[in-house]
């Protein structure tokens, strides 16, 4: 992806003691009773008009706040502290002024400059615990005021749930806007869409290798001969160039990254009987994994990268199974509907979600990665496939057709709150989450002030 200029420096203000305690919003219980939040207004600090990049970070982290459901905005009419004396640290305001209109998490923040930067710092309290949760300074180039907003979202989130923030993450899709299938991706929520790929083809079944720099997908071409086959690309981010990983005859398809990266598994038939394999990307040798008279696809690693779950129709219809990375300990997982399809792990592997053929159309399930405690999460609103985790184990987001079109949306991991993602794409199906990006390097430290030391602009 593109370099991000942002410093995301600070000190989180939290004891030993206050980390080791559940998180101050458990975030199965938080659907029930959504958290009261607070932000004022973006104080200016220092000359000039700053007005414009504060309304786009404010505007940023409500919205990326409002996406994920967890919290209640209070109305700034409710409002009674005095903006002329109050202050952003928790000796210079009353925290009285903010329980008392029922308050429980506040945010306080200002933005100045220093040179062609902007300085975005901001404060977090639990007004009834009279603590202060978060205080950072994020640094940054005037065009990356979004990425800002979005980076303290993700801190807040982290702070609050014990959960990364998918607010700078991506969503990759295959989408026939073009009249052929290209790769295509979007920020979490739907905005900021671009093409990938230009392949003039069928591009499909996109990957994310773990560091979000490169993208697995398959792609329909002719060998010699004007042979049809499907072969396994690369996208590289950094260099944005392509690179052909397998063209073994027959299919290459349905990649899934390992977590470490280093190896992917997918669908091979050049054997003749589709089967899954290990796919080593740094020197393309492969090893077999299953061997069974049925097919063999869909593979998903859990993610501790010990297990894989897959869908076979070793035993009749295609159902989810899950077995060890050499293809020991099968354990068959479901066992009702026609077609069972495409696996996903939450990431913190105590889920899973498939797609099933129940009721002569396709509906999304969740269950226990042993196949216990079956829900169903989608029902009587058309086709409903490919589900894939949020990379907080919060979200899934999955391909519908319920308006006509297959569109890509993300619902609560209970099925609740959906919301569409793709408009104007043509058909879009397989979506893909990435991991939040990772080795951000900040431009230069800038403390955030502890409680008792007034705010500085410019320091």
């Amino acid at each position: 992806m593109n370099k991000i200029l942002v410093a995301l420096v600070a000190s989180l203000f939290i004891s030993s003691a206050d980390a080791e305690d559940r998180p101050y919003i458990p975030v199965g219980s938080a659907k029930t009773k959504k958290t009261i939040l607070a932000m004022p207004n973006i104080v200016s600090k220092g000359s000039g008009d700053k007005s414009a990049p504060a309304k786009t970070i404010f505007e940023t982290i409500t919205n990326d706040l409002t996406f994920i459901d967890l919290f209640k905005f209070l109305d700034s009419g409710a409002f009674i502290e005095d903006t002329k004396t109050a202050g952003l640290l928790a000796n210079q305001f009353k925290m009285s002024d903010w329980t008392s209109i029922g308050t429980e998490i506040l945010v306080k923040s200002a933005i100045s400059t220093e040179g062609s930067n902007i300085i975005f710092e901001a404060y977090v309290y639990d007004t009834f615990g009279a603590k202060q949760i978060l205080a950072k300074r994020y640094v940054g180039a005037q065009r990356d005021v979004t990425t800002i907003g979005h980076s303290f979202s993700n801190d807040l989130v982290e702070a609050l749930t014990g959960l990364p923030g998918i607010f700078l993450t991506k969503i990759a899709m295959s989408c026939d806007r073009t009249g052929r299938k290209e790769i295509y991706l979007m920020d979490f929520d739907g905005t900021n869409v671009k093409q990938v790929t230009h392949h003039n083809s069928i591009a499909f079944a996109p990957a994310w290798h773990p560091s979000g720099t490169k993208l697995a997908y398959s792609l329909y071409t002719r060998h010699r001969g004007n042979i049809k086959n499907i072969d396994l690309y690369e996208y590289d981010f950094n260099t944005n160039s392509y690179r052909m990983l397998s063209n073994r005859t027959g299919i290459n398809s349905g990649a899934f990254f390992s977590p470490d990266g280093k190896t992917i598994a997918l669908t091979m038939s050049f054997l003749g009987n589709p089967e899954i394999f290990l796919f080593n990307p740094s020197n393309s040798t492969v090893t077999r994994v299953t061997h069974s008279f049925g097919f063999d696809v869909d593979p998903a690693f859990g993610p501790d990268g010990k297990e894989m779950a897959f869908v076979s129709s070793r035993t009749g219809m295609p159902m989810v199974f899950k077995m060890n990375l050499d293809g020991t300990g099968v354990k068959r997982l479901t066992f009702a509907g026609r077609y069972n399809a495409t696996p996903n792990w939450s990431p913190q592997g105590n889920k899973m979600v498939f797609a099933g053929d129940i009721d002569k159309h396709f509906d999304i399930f969740l269950m226990n990665p042993d196949g216990t405690n079956i829900e169903r999460l989608t029902k009587n609103q058309g086709n409903n496939e490919d589900p894939y985790f949020s990379p907080d184990g919060n979200f899934v987001t999955f391909s519908s057709n319920r308006t006509g079109q297959r569109n890509i949306y993300v619902m609560n991991v209970d099925g609740t709150f959906v919301k569409r993602l793709t408009f104007g794409l043509g058909n879009c199906v397989t979506p893909k989450w990435s991991n939040p990006p990772g080795g951000l390097k900040p431009i230069k430290a800038i403390p955030a002030p502890s409680a008792g030391t007034p705010a500085k602009s410019g320091t």
